[in-house]
């Protein structure tokens, strides 16, 4: 896949744990990727906690982004303005930090698809009114 590929969460919890319902799918998807995959610090705390319990997973998440594979795209302070109005714009969802860093990147890389496991990003729309570009099993 040659276009921009911003990665949620739910990815890369299944890429780092087998026994997820969803990790074979996802590796089969990563086979068509090139990185770097763009995330943000929410997901990755979020995948960083999730993956707790997973021996090995928090390094392999640290080392993904130290090797490139995963690129920080967004600071969170740098885009507080956006994210609060997509967060408050999205309240009745609710739309969660991670999510709302993942729709603005996916504003600022226009081109890019996200790839979810979450329903959510069906309702979620980049620029007030765009349709977003999913990678997704469903």
């Amino acid at each position: 896949m040659k276009q921009a590929v911003v990665v949620d969460t739910g990815p890369l919890v299944a890429l780092l744990n087998q026994p997820d319902h969803a990790h074979t799918w996802v590796l089969q998807q990563m086979a068509d990727l090139r990185p770097p995959l763009i995330t943000c610090e929410a997901v990755l705390a979020e995948a960083t906690y999730l993956t707790r319990q997973v021996p090995g997973a928090r390094i392999a998440l640290m080392e993904m982004v130290g090797e490139g594979f995963l690129n920080l795209g967004l600071a969170v302070a740098d885009q507080h303005a956006a994210l609060l109005a997509m967060m408050r714009r999205y309240a009745d969802v609710p739309m969660s930090l991670a999510d709302a860093c993942l729709v603005r990147l996916a504003e600022l890389n226009p081109k890019s698809v996200v790839f979810t496991l979450d329903s959510e990003f069906a309702v979620y729309r980049k620029n007030n009114r765009q349709v977003i570009g999913l990678l997704c099993p469903w």
